[in-house]
C-alpha cells in the first residue's frame, strides 16, 4: 500500500468542529489513512499544525492536546527535509508556480514516494513531481 501525504489543512479541520462538513470529511480520511497505516507527513506539517492548532482555529487546543496529536502524528512516516531538498523545493516552485511552501510540501510527499498529496491549497487532479493531489473537500459544502 502506498503513503498518502497529508497537508496542514487537512489535520487542522479535523481537529476543529467549528468547520462543520470539512471537519467530518477531514476526521473520515485520516481514520482511513491511520486504519490503512499509509498517513505520511513532514516536518514542515508538523510545526505549522502546532502553530495553528494552538493559535489559529475558532477554539485553539491547548499546549498540552496539541503536543499529544504531535506525538501522534509523528509515528507516521515523516520526511525531514535537506538542504538538497529546499533547493528542489525552490525549483519546483518556479517550474510550477507554487509557493515555495506548498512546494516544499509537494517536494515532501514526494520524497517519501507517496502518490497522493491531500490538500485543498493546490489543485485538485494535478500531478507533480509523481505526486497527485487530491481534495478531500471538493465536492464538499463550506
Amino acid at each position: 500500500m502506498s503513503l498518502e501525504f497529508v497537508d496542514t489543512n487537512i489535520l487542522l479541520y479535523a481537529y476543529d468542529p467549528s468547520a462543520a462538513a470539512k471537519h467530518n470529511a477531514a476526521r473520515d480520511l485520516l481514520a482511513r489513512l491511520v486504519g490503512e497505516h499509509s498517513a505520511a507527513v513532514s516536518v514542515q506539517i508538523l510545526q505549522e499544525f502546532y502553530v495553528n492548532a494552538t493559535r489559529k482555529i475558532a477554539v485553539p487546543l491547548t499546549h498540552e492536546d496539541a503536543l499529544a496529536r504531535l506525538r501522534v502524528f509523528s509515528q507516521w512516516p515523516t520526511h525531514s527535509p535537506s538542504a538538497a531538498d529546499v533547493q528542489a523545493a525552490a525549483e519546483l516552485s518556479a517550474q510550477h508556480q507554487l509557493s515555495f511552501w506548498d512546494a516544499m510540501v509537494v517536494k515532501s510527499a514526494s520524497a517519501l514516494g507517496c502518490q497522493t498529496l491531500w490538500s485543498e491549497d493546490l489543485n485538485p487532479g494535478q500531478t507533480i513531481a509523481g505526486v497527485t493531489i487530491q481534495d478531500p473537500f471538493h465536492n464538499t459544502p463550506g
